[in-house]
């Protein structure tokens, strides 16, 4: 590594410490991001936006500019307006691998691994549109991601120490922001409502139990085992049986 390189690891160091001391202090999400873009801004990665997870699966107005998506005010101009309209009906990929990130990650690393095809290529042919190359993503406590921007492949440029100082300015921000947005927070995403017949055949589809199995426990038909998967699948707005289980048990409705 470079002396140059050296000074400027040193610098953000110091620049994300003074952020840290200071962000409980911003008081809209605005400032927040705003201050964190000038943390970031000098190892040439601007602030895209920040959203809080996870927002209905099917269901893309949950998405909420202000509430619970922030995008930068530096991002690049026309970018969100023709996502959002592109977005919906359709499946998106960044958000989906935001969601289930546990660490920070670059959009060129991951794209090795997906490998998006046909309609799923959508939302990188729309980043390319307005010159973002890359992003960087980081997630933090399975609540938030805060995006970052380039006009560079990151993979070949990001150095290990100024993604993992990046990625502890963007939980701070994290942090600051879900006290900021709290009391949207609860009426976002509350819990959903399932009745007590439908958390038991949730309980038992956890355990393996098939349909024939459910109904016999419970005695009940098979049929009705199917219709109360139907309802908890449409409340949940899950794709099926297996998804209805993950999302139940991250929302705390069965252990």
């Amino acid at each position: 590594m470079t002396s140059v390189q050296l000074r400027t690891i040193a610098g953000l160091h110091e620049s994300v410490i003074d952020y840290a001391n200071r962000v409980h202090d911003l008081r809209s999400p605005s400032d927040v991001l705003n201050e964190l873009h000038d943390v970031t801004k000098k190892v040439s990665l601007p602030v895209l936006g920040a959203a809080r997870f996870p927002p209905k699966a099917a269901d893309w107005d949950s998405v909420l500019l202000g509430k619970s998506f922030f995008v930068h005010k530096g991002a690049p101009k026309g970018w969100w307006a023709e996502y959002q309209t592109l977005a919906r009906g359709k499946f998106r990929p960044h958000l989906f691998l935001a969601q289930a990130s546990m660490v920070p990650y670059t959009w060129s690393e991951a794209k090795q691994m997906m490998e998006p095809i046909g309609i799923d290529r959508w939302s990188d042919e729309l980043f390319l549109k307005y010159g973002i190359r890359d992003l960087l993503g980081c997630p933090v406590g399975g609540r938030w991601v805060v995006g970052f921007w380039s006009r560079k492949d990151l993979s070949k440029v990001l150095e290990r120490q100024t993604r993992n100082m990046v990625f502890a300015a963007a939980t701070f921000s994290a942090l600051r922001l879900e006290q900021l947005t709290r009391p949207d927070f609860a009426r976002t995403e509350a819990p959903a409502r399932l009745t007590p017949r439908e958390i038991a055949v949730l309980r038992l589809i956890s355990t393996g139990a098939q349909h024939r199995e459910v109904a016999e426990a419970l005695r009940i038909g098979e049929e009705t085992v199917r219709s109360h998967l139907k309802k908890v699948q449409i409340k949940l707005s899950v794709r099926n049986r297996a998804h209805a289980v993950s999302e139940a048990l991250r929302q705390n409705l069965i252990r």
